[in-house]
C-alpha cells in the first residue's frame, strides 16, 4: 500500500485545476507508487479535511475524479472519512496486489551494465505548471495553442497506462521507481540504494518538440523541466534483460561510481558522463 497527502495551494490550486482533476491527480500519484512496485492497484481509501465554505459539489467532483481515474484498474473507492478543517487536505491510501511469485520491485536492484529504461513522457507536467504560472490562470492560456493546452492538461490531470508496472516485473527488470519528484532526484534514489551511478543519454531524454514549443512561449529552459520537474509519474528503472518490457525505451545506462581520488563526492546521476546542469527537485518538507 502507499499513502500521499495533497494540500491545497501547495500541491494543487483551484485557480489551475478543477476538483475533478485534483481527484485524478490524487489517484495517479498513488497508483504510480503501486505500479513502481510491479503491483496492480485494487482499492482506495480517501480522507478529507475540508473548510466549512468548500462547496459540497467540490467533494462530489473529487470523488468522481478518483473513481474515474481508478476504474481502468477496476479499483474502487472503498472507504474514508471527512472532517472540518481550516485548510483543504486530501489523503489517499492506495492498496495493491502482486500477481505471481516474483517479489516486488525495489530501488536497490540496479547493477553495473544495466540499461536505464522509461515508460512515458518526461518534463510535461513541469512544463504545464510553468505555462500556468506564466499566463497567470487556466483561462489566460491561449485556447488556440493545442500544445500548451495539452501540457496544462497533463499537469492538472496526469494519466497512467495500466500494466506498465506489472509488465516490468514480469519482464524481470532489476529496479523501478516513478518520476514524481524529478528525474535526477528519483534516479538518484535508485543509484544510491544500489551503490551505482546512473548515466542518462542526453539524446534520449532531450526535450521533445512540445517542450521546445512551451519553452519558446514561456522563455524558460526546457532542460529544467526534464531533469527536475517531476509529477509525470513516468516509470523509470533498470534492466539487464535483452528484451524491454512493452512500452519502455532505453534512456541511459548503469555504470560504476567514480573511483577517481580527485573526484570529491561523485554524483549518483550523470548526463553523458557529466554532472547535470540542474539537480534540484521536489522537496516534501
Amino acid at each position: 500500500c502507499t499513502t500521499d497527502i495533497l494540500v491545497q495551494d501547495r500541491h494543487f490550486s483551484f485557480r489551475y485545476s478543477s476538483p475533478y482533476e485534483v481527484g485524478i491527480k490524487a489517484i495517479t500519484q498513488n497508483f504510480a507508487d503501486i505500479q513502481a512496485m510491479g503491483a496492480r492497484p485494487t482499492a482506495v481509501l480517501m480522507a478529507i479535511a475540508t473548510p466549512t465554505e468548500l462547496p459540497l459539489a467540490h467533494i462530489h467532483e473529487l470523488a468522481r475524479g478518483i473513481n474515474d481515474a481508478a476504474s481502468p484498474w477496476s479499483a474502487e473507492l472503498v472507504g474514508g472519512d471527512v472532517v472540518r478543517s481550516k485548510d483543504l487536505v486530501i489523503s489517499i491510501t492506495a492498496l495493491g496486489e502482486l500477481v505471481g511469485p516474483a517479489p516486488a520491485l525495489t530501488l536497490d536492484g540496479a547493477a553495473v551494465g544495466d540499461r536505464v529504461i522509461a515508460s512515458g513522457v518526461i518534463g510535461h507536467s513541469a512544463a504545464g505548471l510553468a505555462i500556468l504560472e506564466h499566463f497567470g490562470s487556466r483561462r489566460a492560456v491561449p485556447a488556440d495553442d493545442a500544445v500548451l493546452s495539452e501540457l496544462v492538461d497533463w499537469h492538472c490531470a496526469p494519466r497512467l497506462t495500466p500494466g506498465r508496472g506489472s509488465g516490468a516485473r514480469a519482464a524481470k527488470v532489476n529496479s523501478l521507481t516513478d518520476n514524481s519528484d524529478g528525474l535526477i532526484r528519483d534516479a538518484a534514489m535508485i543509484a544510491e540504494r544500489s551503490g551505482v551511478c546512473i548515466d542518462f543519454a542526453a539524446a534520449a531524454i532531450a526535450p521533445d518538440e512540445k517542450l521546445l514549443h512551451a519553452a519558446e512561449r514561456t522563455g524558460q529552459d526546457p532542460w529544467r523541466w526534464v531533469l527536475t520537474g517531476g509529477e509525470d509519474h513516468t516509470l523509470v528503472g533498470t534492466t539487464s534483460q535483452t528484451h524491454l518490457p512493452a512500452g519502455y525505451r532505453v534512456i541511459g545506462s548503469v555504470v560504476a561510481v567514480s573511483e577517481d581520488a580527485e573526484v570529491v563526492d561523485p554524483p549518483a546521476v550523470t548526463v553523458d558522463g557529466r554532472s547535470p546542469r540542474y539537480r534540484d527537485g521536489w522537496e516534501s518538507l
